[in-house]
């Protein structure tokens, strides 16, 4: 009967400090060939690296080369890997090593705010101004009723509440424009600090706030109207 693998899975281990028992369990599983473990890395990054590697090349089929010549990086150099960072840093390291050489060998360095075409991202109020009292109001500036912010009942361990609330959430991060989703899901999906999206992306440590704000804000606006619509609350305040 084949033994069952204990311990974390392999995109938790591979973001834990140099050093852990975890991941040199892991860096040992990888080293034997275990496919099943490299393909859990490859499945949980690749779109995130592919994200990021847009915006240091042209084009996305130039993108998609780097993530695949990342990934043959970490295959020939895995023995050479120390483990002092997580392995999840190396990665991206070798990314970004990869990705800037691409741009220089295509003649080109892509701004950040060139890559995208977000329009008008970045102007405009961050949350609906029909939302709050106006200048004639009591209270000018204030929350109005209708638009005041929506306490989350019941709790996130509601099952069919929480699954909505999963399925409407991939929607609303597919739908932010391209380097609010970017920086949203690299702080608040795999957990990187401001410091190292900043380090990534080429950002200012006061552009990737304003981005990470007004990406929060939009989901937050989405799931609060999924739960308004579910839990009938609209109706109760109109």
């Amino acid at each position: 009967m084949p033994q069952q693998e204990s311990g974390p899975s392999a995109v938790a281990a591979a973001v834990l400090e140099g050093g852990s028992p975890a991941q040199a369990e892991l860096l040992e599983r990888l080293r034997a060939g275990n496919r099943a473990a490299f393909a859990e890395l490859v499945d949980a990054w690749s779109p995130m690296l592919l994200r990021v590697a847009r915006c240091h090349v042209s084009t996305a089929a130039s993108a998609e080369e780097v993530v695949q010549d990342t990934w043959l990086a970490v295959i020939r150099q895995l023995d050479r890997f120390e483990g002092r960072s997580s392995l999840r840093t190396w990665v991206f390291r070798i990314l970004e090593n990869q990705a800037r050489t691409r741009g220089v060998r295509e003649s080109r360095s892509v701004p950040w705010s060139s890559v995208f075409t977000d329009g008008a991202e970045g102007h405009g109020p961050t949350v609906d101004p029909g939302r709050f009292r106006g200048p004639e109001d009591r209270w000018p500036g204030g929350w109005s009723p209708a638009g005041r912010p929506t306490a989350w009942e019941p709790p996130p361990e509601d099952a069919a509440m929480a699954a909505e609330i999963r399925r409407e959430l991939r929607t609303a991060l597919d739908e932010l424009p391209a380097r609010q989703r970017t920086v949203v899901e690299l702080r608040d999906v795999h957990g990187l600090s401001s410091d190292e999206v900043c380090e990534r992306l080429g950002l200012s440590p006061g552009n990737q706030r304003i981005l990470l704000h007004r990406g929060r804000a939009r989901l937050r606006t989405r799931l609060e109207d999924v739960y308004r619509a579910t839990t009938g609350e609209g109706e109760r305040r109109g």
